[in-house]
């Protein structure tokens, strides 16, 4: 059985006091929790101080990205060589990072290899935007994005990676795909995975992001192809998100 991963993407939100204060509190509700696995992924400037709130506690830490490089001259970059040891997970070709950065599947699959190498487990999002929803094209997005960022990934390394599946369409907005939906895409997503890894698709975990809350969780993560939510907004806010975390299969 697949344990779900229940990860909170702060993106750029909260200082470092802040980052803190906010890690104490989950720490203090969620550090005993162990049936559902618990992440936090704060700003790069508050990964020590957040580690160091969660210390002695079951809740992991994640980076929200990386360069694929170990380092040279790419100023404002954080390379995997620095998270290593550091973080547990790192969020890799979120829609933001493709829509305002650029990133293209080519270097995401770069970056992928990279948090393997240096023993990171990648948190790979992949989504379609509204438009693509509207046309038809939801199936074919996720096809390019899962054999392209993941090509020649070796299958033993397979399952060390999290898939999550974020409609751009829902991100941030509170338009949540419905249970059904969000099902549907995320089985066949791991449709895609078998075709590049076989059996060991069946391991790899695969969450569900955008406009999760506290209200439409508990639907969502009952889901049989659905392990866990990579959550937003809701992760800013203590009491949300542990009655997120509280919804999933494990605390149920």
């Amino acid at each position: 059985m697949r344990t779900q991963l229940i990860a909170g993407n702060w993106k750029m939100n909260k200082t470092v006091s802040e980052a803190y204060d906010l890690a104490i509190a989950l720490a203090s509700r969620l550090g005993a929790v162990h049936k559902t696995e618990v992440a936090l992924c704060p700003p790069f400037v508050s990964l020590t101080t957040v580690k160091s709130a969660i210390a002695n506690t079951a809740i992991k830490l994640g980076a929200q990205n990386m360069h694929d490089q170990d380092q040279g001259a790419f100023t404002g970059e954080v390379s995997p060589l620095m998270l290593a040891g550091l973080a547990d997970y790192v969020i890799l070709g979120h829609s933001e990072r493709r829509q305002h950065f650029g990133e293209s599947d080519a270097f995401i699959n770069h970056k992928v290899r990279a948090a393997l190498k240096h023993g990171l487990q990648p948190i790979l999002c992949i989504g379609e935007t509204l438009e693509q929803n509207e046309r038809g094209e939801t199936e074919a997005v996720l096809q390019r994005q899962v054999h392209e960022d993941l090509a020649g990934i070796d299958p033993a390394d397979a399952t060390r990676i999290v898939i999550a599946y974020e409609p751009i369409w829902a991100i941030g907005t509170g338009r949540a795909a419905t249970a059904d939906d969000a099902q549907a895409r995320c089985a066949y997503a791991r449709q895609q995975l078998r075709g590049l890894f076989g059996g060991a698709a069946d391991a790899i975990r695969i969450q569900y992001g955008g406009s999760v809350t506290a209200a439409n969780a508990r639907q969502i993560l009952s889901q049989p192809d659905i392990d866990g939510a990579l959550v937003g907004g809701a992760s800013l806010k203590a009491e949300e998100f542990i009655a997120i975390v509280q919804s999933a299969k494990g605390s149920q």
